[in-house]
């Protein structure tokens, strides 16, 4: 629930976990929530064990764009995983965002490069990604915590090379 800005040259914006083509527009066309997407199982592997998500998997640009934005607020082991292709530094926003959410910013290996913890609703403020990421999985705010998720502790799926 955020925008995106790549690194390329194509800035791009994620409203709310939501991938945008172009830099942040003053005015969204997109004015309501997606249907819910396919869900599949995440894994979130830290010091107090694996914790079970059940995630819609944004891997499309026309999903992305939208992600979780018009959404009620997400249950505790709901999300949503942002497959954004080859690695790239990546910033968010949460416009359209009625509620905080944690991201976890995700290198193509699985493992957490940061974490982005209850983020500001409605807000435009950039949240970076600390380095490439290929992935990000949004949670409710204070799931991360409530985990004990940490940088360098593992996500896993089939998109990060797991079975």
């Amino acid at each position: 629930m955020s925008a995106l800005f790549g690194r390329r040259a194509l800035a791009a914006a994620i409203t709310c976990a939501v991938l945008a083509a172009a830099p942040a527009r003053s005015e969204p066309s997109i004015t309501h929530a997606q249907p819910l997407l396919h869900m599949e199982p995440v894994e979130v592997v830290t010091r107090s064990g694996a914790h079970n998500f059940q995630a819609e998997i944004a891997d499309t640009a026309p999903r992305q764009e939208i992600g979780l934005m018009y959404r009620p607020v997400l249950p505790a082991n709901r999300g949503m995983l942002f497959e954004l292709g080859s690695p790239q530094e990546t910033t968010f926003w949460m416009e359209h965002c009625a509620h905080p959410l944690d991201m976890l910013f995700i290198a193509a290996d699985g493992h957490i490069v940061s974490i982005a913890r209850n983020t500001k609703p409605f807000s435009r403020a950039p949240i970076a990604s600390g380095g490439p990421v290929t992935g990000v999985l949004e949670i409710r705010g204070g799931r991360a915590a409530e985990i004990g998720a940490r940088p360098g502790d593992r996500v896993r799926h089939p998109y990060f090379g797991d079975e």
